[in-house]
């Protein structure tokens, strides 16, 4: 056989570029967790959602101000009624302190910490429990690149700082893009206060991003309806736990 009669090499295909990656969990995110999941690198989006988060609190710091939220958030406690006004002034001060460091550790290591604590309880119940063949860093990477609405949110709960009052704006709260934003935190139960601000439509969007991310690595053996329920039941647990402690401790 000549050599011109040898049949072309077929290229080979390659992977979407980062660029394309974070602009496809918006627009295409089916092809683009089909990518992350082949080729399931982290670092990228990690860093993005670490340098807004950053970003974040350090503007709220200068703008907000820690001191005014832990005075409102001593006003808004039950306990502090019962706390003398030197108590009440020598909590808030010991607040001022560590707020502050909390914050960014928080970012810094509670981020990456409780991605990966997530990814190891999804992939527990998606490869333990539904037998589907993924690996922890996949999950990682599906984790992360599902948390790029994250930063939509934070760009808009950065305008509403600085058109807001100081005084009227919420850290843990600050959009109104769940029921909980149209409750009075200071009346309402605080079981439903907590239940109404976990169902946020930027969370809702992650999850279900996670859940195609899963399936993509999950392939044949798992489901779009299982997939999906292994990402939402564990939040819906979470969420209730977390609002059974706010009502007992309120």
């Amino acid at each position: 056989m000549t050599p011109e009669l040898l049949p072309e090499p077929e290229p080979q295909a390659k992977g979407l570029g980062e660029g394309s990656r974070l602009s496809g969990v918006f627009f295409e995110p089916a092809k683009t967790f089909a990518d992350v999941a082949e080729r399931p690198g982290f670092w990228v989006p990690l860093i993005l959602i670490l340098v807004f988060s950053l970003g974040y609190m350090v503007l709220f710091g200068q703008h907000v101000g820690w001191e005014r939220m832990i005075r409102h958030q001593t006003e808004m406690s039950s306990r502090s009624a019962q706390m003398s006004p030197e108590q009440r002034e020598q909590g808030i001060q010991m607040g001022l302190k560590f707020a502050p460091v909390f914050a960014y550790v928080g970012v810094l290591v509670g981020v990456p910490l409780g991605t990966l604590i997530w990814a190891a309880v999804l992939l527990g119940i998606v490869k333990g429990m539904m037998s589907a063949q993924v690996r922890l860093k996949q999950v990682f990477a599906i984790i992360c690149y599902a948390g790029m609405p994250g930063l939509v949110m934070v760009v808009l709960a950065i305008a509403v700082m600085f058109l807001k009052p100081p005084d009227d704006f919420n850290l843990q709260n600050p959009l109104v893009f769940n029921p909980g934003a149209f409750m009075d935190p200071t009346s309402a139960s605080k079981f439903l206060y907590s239940l109404a601000s976990s169902l946020d439509l930027f969370r809702l969007w992650q999850l279900v991003l996670i859940g195609i991310g899963l399936k993509a690595a999950g392939g044949k053996t798992l489901s779009m309806g299982g997939a999906m329920t292994a990402v939402f039941l564990p939040w819906a647990i979470w969420i209730l736990g977390a609002a059974a402690l706010a009502g007992a401790f309120s």
